[in-house]
């Protein structure tokens, strides 16, 4: 496997439970950005777990907004 192609293939690492931080906001009925954004802007209320699935969700909107 080339760099190139590691760098690439990261995303699939991070990703080890597909659709559970979707199904948090939805389970709280709030989208999940504004979900992003409460838990990122109140890190003492949720668990670690939550934190990190936030901190994806934001890395993976950036870099998907900087492909379009």
């Amino acid at each position: 496997m080339t760099d190139k192609n590691k760098d690439k293939n990261w995303i699939q690492g991070a990703i080890t439970r597909p659709g559970e931080f979707t199904r948090k906001a939805e389970a709280r009925k709030l989208s999940a950005a504004k979900f992003q954004e409460t838990v990122l802007s109140n890190p003492d209320k949720y668990d670690e777990r939550t934190l990190k699935q936030a901190r994806l969700r934001k890395t993976l909107v950036a870099i998907h907004k900087k492909k379009k």
